[in-house]
């Protein structure tokens, strides 16, 4: 079993991170290959292009999530206004 201690609290955001936004773009994906006939034609080829797109992206946006996650990173006035993110 895996020692929680020792992995740092980043790793983990970004992993948290990394399997909420593959499932959301996996799922984004898929929906929107089968709700559009025309692409409904195509599902056996356009979902694996959708699963390889969904991981492929998932770090770019999980290490742009995750570094907002962190209270350390923001500043007092970033605090009260919030951002995109955040709200």
């Amino acid at each position: 079993m895996m020692e929680t201690e020792k992995i740092p609290t980043d790793i983990w955001l970004k992993v948290m991170c990394a399997l909420m936004i593959n499932a959301v773009l996996f799922g984004v994906g898929v929906i929107t290959v089968l709700s559009v006939p025309t692409f409904a034609d195509q599902a056996k080829y356009l979902i694996p292009v959708v699963i390889v797109a969904s991981f492929a992206i998932t770090p770019f946006l999980c290490g742009f999530i995750a570094r907002r996650m962190r209270i350390r990173n923001w500043t007092a006035d970033q605090w009260r206004e919030g951002d995109l993110i955040s709200g």
